[in-house]
């Protein structure tokens, strides 16, 4: 098998669904220089955009093909970096479970690395306890339907805490730029598909999902993981655990109960801060680490649509445009977009009372009236917190409070239209864009909401974005507040042999709120190392 890449094809030509197996095979063909009955068969194993030139749309694939004489095609593009040998993709098991397990493995937190964790775990036999200290899925829905409606927080059960972790709420995006040489991606991806995603999910090159389909799709895996062994726990979380000799004996849940392991797997997400607290004061290892602050700006999908398509905004294969911008202000720091929701809304996803947090949201369809994004800006322990390994998750809480009181004391978000905010003035009416933010957004001034450094980087980075995608700078665009949570302020440090707590044994760090990925893709392929790395141990014992 072999694998061919960048065969491009133009936008013109294709249908909503791509191009006819038989303009693909005649590229293929041309390609490789090979008469018809030399090809034996292909398929679709990755599909591009390539949208550099907007009214001169490529799309690009990448095949996987079975040909007569392959050795000898081979060496004919020995030199040529598009053909090459397919490699294996298929996921391969480390381990089984013994036949007697001392101490079935725990997993706190059921995410998307929980929710991994847990399935290569069951898969694997060991049969995982899993303890989510949120609800399930549908019931975690209705009560983030309440909060974004009637403005009642659920602490225990939000946008952040419950089944499918944060990841359920947002955009759905199955990407990451993380190295996978063992292919991990593929195996959650297929997973996935097995579970209800569209197969397209397996070879679109930016695939996403959207809440909707989420939910169904986490229901699924928990039928499988539990259909295997494993049990799923909701309502129960962990406040302490025990700890003898450096070395894990169990947990202890809010009830008192208390489970005994000596294999725990701490995947709770980057919001779970009464854990990280609660981890610090038991002494396990953990250190401040980068994150980025900022807004989420909306502008009207139509804009950015004309402005990375033109003549092509409308064909359906290419669906509502979406941007990814950096920005190296004057003054230091990096402005960049973070976590894109083409035709999205923009959602409320405090936990904790008496705080603002704005994050984004997509359905599949991806069709809401206003694309938004968060504008970020990079901060650093050593130069913004420094001291305390929790100081950034002091800094973050002392932001959303401030974004609550800006924001009238009743969880609407402090907003701002794009042009106000550069001409730093207050603005008192909406315009042309209309804010998707729930319970609603308050119009003031947004330059108390940031440090300063933040207001100035964001300041010069909107109009340098205009200068990429025309329109960006839109007076009327939206700026609502804040933007905390792209990424964990902490990282419990790990061994890279074991994948181990650097001063806790038997305590496995895992995903994004132990600072070890970042969005839903790279989190499933982190709980598939920490659930090999569990597997390997306990078959070691």
């Amino acid at each position: 098998m072999l694998r061919v890449t960048e065969i491009k094809l133009p936008l013109t030509s294709a249908t909503d669904k791509g191009h006819s197996n038989s303009e693909i095979k005649a590229a293929l063909i041309k390609k490789l220089a090979i008469n018809q009955s030399d090809l034996i068969e292909f398929s679709i194993f990755k599909r591009g955009v390539d949208a550099r030139k907007a009214n001169a749309i490529l799309l690009v694939y990448s095949l996987d093909v079975s040909v007569n004489n392959e050795a000898k095609l081979l060496a004919r593009f020995a030199k040529d970096p598009h053909v090459k040998p397919a490699p294996d993709t298929s996921y391969q098991f480390v381990a089984t479970a013994p036949v007697e397990l001392k101490s079935r493995p725990v997993i706190v937190g059921f995410g998307p690395a929980g929710i991994f964790a847990a399935l290569i775990l069951a898969q694997s036999g060991f049969k995982p306890i899993v303890l989510e200290r949120g609800k399930r899925v549908r019931e975690r829905t209705k009560d983030t339907w309440d909060f974004w409606r009637k403005s009642k927080l659920n602490p225990e059960s939000n946008v952040q805490f419950g089944e499918g972790g944060a990841g359920t709420f947002s955009d759905g995006k199955l990407y990451s730029q993380i190295k996978d040489p063992k292919h991990y991606g593929r195996k959650v991806l297929q997973e996935f598909v097995k579970a209800g995603a569209p197969e397209e999910i397996m070879y679109v090159s930016h695939p996403h999902i959207g809440t909707f389909r989420l939910v169904g799709m986490v229901e699924e895996m928990r039928k499988t993981i539990e259909s295997l062994g494993g049990e799923i726990r909701f309502e129960s979380r962990v406040d302490d655990i025990e700890i003898e000799n450096g070395e894990v004996q169990g947990v202890v849940l809010q009830t008192g109960e208390r489970i005994a392991t000596n294999h725990l797997i701490l995947a709770v997400g980057h919001s779970a801060r009464d854990t990280f607290e609660m981890i610090h004061k038991k002494g396990i290892y953990i250190e401040a680490k980068p994150f980025s602050i900022g807004f989420r700006i909306e502008h009207p999908q139509s804009l950015i649509d004309r402005a990375r398509h033109g003549a092509n905004a409308q064909h359906p294969i290419l669906g509502a445009a979406d941007y990814k911008l950096v920005h190296h202000a004057s003054n230091g720091r990096s402005v960049y977009s973070f976590c894109m929701c083409p035709g999205g809304t923009v959602v409320a996803a405090a936990s904790e009372q008496g705080r603002v947090v704005t994050n984004g949201m997509s359905q599949y369809s991806r069709n809401e009236r206003n694309a938004n994004a968060g504008i970020v800006v990079g901060i650093t322990p050593e130069i913004d917190f420094p001291g305390h390994p929790l100081a950034g998750m002091a800094l973050q809480r002392e932001l959303e409070a401030k974004a609550y009181a800006l924001g009238g004391s009743s969880y609407a978000a402090p907003g701002q239209l794009i042009g106000d905010f550069l001409a730093n003035k207050p603005s008192t009416k909406f315009g042309e864009v209309m804010p998707s933010y729930t319970p609603g957004v308050h119009l003031t001034n947004l330059d108390s909401a940031l440090p300063e450094f933040a207001i100035t980087a964001i300041r010069e980075a909107i109009p340098a974005f205009a200068k990429q995608i025309k329109g960006f700078d839109l007076a009327d665009g939206i700026l609502t507040g804040v933007e905390t949570r792209t990424s964990s302020p902490i990282r419990i440090k790990r061994n890279d042999d074991n994948l181990q707590s650097i001063n806790t044994k038997g305590l496995y760090p895992c995903g994004e709120g132990a600072g070890y990925a970042g969005g839903i893709l790279s989190a499933g392929v982190d709980g598939i190392k920490v659930a090999e790395a569990v597997a390997l141990n306990i078959n070691r014992l």
